[in-house]
């Protein structure tokens, strides 16, 4: 039997925890200590535990404790990893617990260890032999990057939850939208040269200058055709990211690509925008044939919906205290969806935080998460 901790303690062994993932090998870890620490947690608790290693990541894994037997039930979902940090910002160690001005400073205090620590709370209070629908949760890795964790999980369709709460920082308020994400990398290819010789090679930048300019195009027409009032940012955006190019100031660039990243609306198809993609840069590769290429970055994320006027939404409205709303930013909600339950996202702390030095979680926060997850775990488990 593992002793588990009061709510602060929980907290600051999941943030002395590291488990940052990061697209850079020197930044990524792995994160089986975290996934086996919150195993034994909810091993005690009664939750039987399944550890699953995650296919094409560097020592990655999921968790999911179950709790009860059947069909149905409530998915309590979040991911187990952070982003890097910039030390010489924090004013304190990201990875130990500093409570001042009342709040909790530590790296992933909101986003999203501490949801962790909320739902080991909320669990230690049930009455477990009188659950009659199960109650899942789920630890997921690499949603930082390539949310390799929940796509995997998806996949494996494990199991049938009637509905998920995702705990993202959102101030407790229901999301029930928000915009996809893809990136591409734009190459061009040119042919170096002595720059006294012009006509002698073919300039990577120049063709680039061209590149640029239909991408400017393309982002006009995506925010002039397409539009949702329901986000602050009302149409699909296409973000020119990082570009490098050319070696010295002497010589003719010979080569020189592009990053970017479109978010789409729900709605909005990844064959849609990659097909606009595609004619926005016909007329440069066409110019200059053989040496203007896209390629995928990382692996898409599709918007995700919820209908607004479901009961659940409903309920999470009226238990939160909140109006359901859409946000820009992606989350592991689609992949989640494709299970086949209803889900939101709603969690604790403030999107603000998220990705920050001195992120930090309220301690205003503990009551009214965690009667909000008594509510949800025994309107739809007991």
């Amino acid at each position: 039997m593992v002793n588990i901790p009061n709510f602060s303690q929980v907290l600051q062994e999941l943030i002395s925890t590291p488990s940052i993932s990061s697209t850079l090998e020197s930044w990524d870890q792995g994160n089986l200590p975290i996934i086996e620490k919150l195993a034994a947690w909810f091993e005690s608790l009664g939750f039987h535990i399944e550890i699953q290693s995650v296919p094409h990541a560097r020592n990655k894994y999921n968790l999911l404790a179950t709790l009860g037997s059947g069909t149905g039930g409530l998915l309590l979902a979040g991911h187990s990893d952070t982003v890097p940090y910039d030390e010489n910002k924090w004013q304190t160690d990201p990875f130990k617990i500093q409570e001042k001005d009342n709040k909790f400073f530590g790296l992933g205090t909101c986003d999203m260890k501490g949801f962790f620590a909320f739902v080991l709370h909320a669990c230690k209070q049930i009455e477990r032999d009188k659950i009659k629908k199960p109650l899942y949760v789920l630890a997921t890795a690499d949603e930082e990057t390539t949310m390799a964790g929940a796509r995997f999980f998806a996949d494996e369709n494990k199991i049938t939850p009637d509905v998920a709460i995702i705990g993202e920082p959102t101030n407790l308020v229901p999301v029930v939208m928000h915009k996809g994400h893809m990136s591409h990398r734009i190459t061009v290819e040119g042919q170096s040269g002595h720059s006294s010789k012009p006509d002698y090679g073919v300039n990577a930048i120049e063709i680039m200058h061209g590149v640029i300019g239909a991408l400017l195009e393309l982002k006009q027409k995506l925010f002039s055709h397409y539009q949702n009032n329901a986000f602050d940012v009302a149409g699909p955006t296409l973000n020119l990211g990082a570009i490098q190019g050319g070696d010295n100031a002497n010589r003719i660039c010979g080569h020189c690509h592009l990053d970017i990243d479109m978010r789409a609306l729900p709605g909005m198809t990844d064959a849609e925008l990659i097909l606009l993609l595609s004619e926005a840069l016909k007329p440069v590769a066409t110019k200059y044939p053989g040496r203007v290429t896209f390629d995928e970055l990382h692996p898409s994320s599709p918007s995700f919906e919820q209908d607004a006027k479901d009961d659940f939404v409903v309920l999470a409205e009226k238990v939160s205290g909140h109006a359901c709303c859409a946000v820009n930013y992606a989350t592991e909600a689609p992949f989640i969806q494709h299970l086949g339950c209803k889900t939101i996202v709603m969690g604790p702390g403030s999107i603000a935080q998220a990705h920050q030095p001195n992120e930090y979680l309220a301690l205003s926060e503990i009551d009214k998460t965690n009667k909000l997850l008594q509510t949800m775990i025994q309107h739809y488990c007991f």
